[in-house]
């Protein structure tokens, strides 16, 4: 997969990039990433990539010139990208938007600084997300998220491929509680099915533990989970224990 940013720091991503699972993502060539410097694309000495806001209003905005044709020139060559650009007014990023970005051979985010974008840069965008409703100083963070999200889904990325199907979210359910040594631990003990061997128990305690795990601390992911009659009615009787 290719992922691309564009943003006035692109300088923030090599670090996190060259990390853990994304780092051996790229050298595996499972992930080809690369930052682009929005600045390339101004014609001022200043290299400005924003402006006042028209009618008036705090701050500055980020100006259509530059990020048009740097588009324009990314996208010229190389697979059809999917454009994505962050704003709080785009759709709310989960799992599945990072399953389906994962389908995507070819990512370009676009991440804006100070009040935001022109609104006319919108036009360009194939998908505009939102991490949450609070407030970044740039894209950039929510763009490294994103990539974290999506890479880690990709064939190969992670040593172990049973790894991304276990995962919170994977079946619409928080990830079942783990332990690791000791077994026990200041009073605190691991729960004997899991030091069983018995793997047939072990498998239904983590899904009863996942479900009951879900209904006290996302009780409204319950609703949409796809669970039997038995298992909604133990999930119903949690909900109702925890309220």
């Amino acid at each position: 997969m290719i992922v691309e940013t564009l943003s006035v720091f692109p300088e923030m991503f090599e670090q996190v990039m060259a990390t853990s699972i994304l780092g051996r993502a790229r050298k595996k060539g499972i992930l080809d990433f690369r930052a682009h410097d929005l600045r390339d694309w101004t014609h001022d000495r200043h290299r400005s990539t924003d402006d006042e806001i028209y009618g008036g209003g705090a701050g500055l905005l980020m100006c259509c010139p530059p990020i048009f044709e740097a588009i324009d020139d990314i996208t010229s060559t190389g697979p059809a990208p999917h454009v994505i650009f962050f704003t709080p007014t785009g759709q709310p990023f989960d799992q599945d938007m990072a399953l389906e970005l994962s389908g995507y051979e070819r990512l370009v985010m676009v991440c804006g600084r100070y009040e935001g974008f022109d609104e006319r840069v919108y036009t360009l965008a194939d998908r505009c997300i939102s991490l949450g409703d609070y407030v970044l100083t740039g894209g950039e963070l929510a763009a490294m998220v994103v990539t974290d999200a999506v890479v880690r889904l990709l064939p190969g990325a992670l040593g172990d491929e049973n790894s991304a199907v276990e995962e919170s979210f994977a079946e619409g359910l928080l990830e079942f509680p783990q332990y690791t040594r000791p077994a026990s631990y200041r009073g605190m003990e691991v729960p004997e099915v899991l030091l069983s061997g018995n793997h047939g128990a072990i498998a239904q305690w983590r899904r009863r533990a996942a479900i009951e795990k879900t209904a006290r601390l996302r009780p409204d992911m319950i609703d949409t989970a796809p669970l039997a009659d038995e298992e909604r009615a133990y999930a119903d009787t949690i909900r109702a224990d925890s309220d």
